[in-house]
């Protein structure tokens, strides 16, 4: 089971709701509920030996697929998609071997190639090659500009509680096609020279987020949001500017509450 499975599942079993357990470990109920969703990063090691303790596990359950876990993230979406596929293919042959061996003593393998079952998993173990398609032309699409001109540190970008997708001021970006890719427009000099105060910066909640990465952070407990260059440490993670006037700041990974990668730059000529 993976990480995210592991924790709802052991959680439920106990009758315990996210704040008792976020309560029990110490850290916030909305990382625990972006830890079951799937949609946060993996914990430090002392947090999971504590949810381990909480949700009455052996010791390493959750370190064993912690560690999976940050293997998937460093390889990237490619290694995800080929454990994802290798996990399929495995799963159809354990199914087409258990055809074969009840197709010994009765129907069931005839009965599988008469309804398509048969067909169906040898084409998941090997799938016939295909033509190669052209990909359609991305136009873009307007995304949104979630901030308006504010000055401070960290909190050069807000997002001013709007909704999903629903801003005053929209921007036209070729080439991205994310649904949830927002815009900012960047505020002081912390990022310079690379970005410059009125520059627009595109980031992509589906692009994953890797060590070096330029990123609009969110962060805890009162969701400021800043962006910064991003280093992934021990148990914390530094927001660095590009600017050497600014100092660094490291955060535990807890009071970090979303990353999202930059993936465009709109700028003035």
């Amino acid at each position: 089971m993976t990480l995210a499975h592991l924790l709802r599942d052991h959680r439920e079993r106990l009758g315990l709701s996210l704040a008792q357990l976020a309560a029990r470990v110490g850290c916030a109920k909305s990382y625990l509920c972006a830890l079951e969703n799937d949609q946060r990063g993996t914990p430090s090691d002392p947090l999971l030996t504590r949810l381990e303790q909480a949700l009455e596990l052996p010791a390493g359950a959750l370190m064993g697929a912690g560690r999976w876990r940050r293997s998937l993230e460093v390889g990237g979406p490619s290694v995800r998609r080929d454990v994802e596929a290798l996990t399929n293919t495995r799963e159809a042959a354990r199914k087409l071997a258990h055809l074969l061996r009840r197709g010994e003593h009765g129907r069931s393998l005839d009965d599988a190639y008469s309804s398509g079952a048969l067909r169906q998993l040898v084409d998941q173990i090997a799938p016939e090659e295909q033509e190669p398609q052209l990909l359609p032309i991305a136009l873009g699409r307007n995304v949104p500009l979630i901030n308006k001109v504010a000055a401070g540190y960290p909190t050069e970008f807000t997002d001013l509680s709007y909704p999903a997708r629903v801003a005053d001021e929209y921007v036209r970006c070729p080439d991205i096609t994310d649904p949830d890719a927002f815009a900012a427009r960047v505020i002081g000099d912390s990022m310079e020279p690379a970005y410059t105060q009125g520059d627009v910066v595109v980031f992509s909640p589906a692009r994953p987020v890797v060590d070096g990465n330029d990123c609009f952070a969110r962060l805890e407990p009162d969701h400021q949001s800043t962006f910064k260059r991003i280093y992934f440490e021990a148990d914390s993670i530094r927001l660095q500017p590009l600017n050497s006037a600014y100092a660094p700041r490291t955060l535990h990974r807890e009071q970090v509450a979303g990353l999202y990668a930059a993936v465009a730059v709109i700028k003035r000529i």
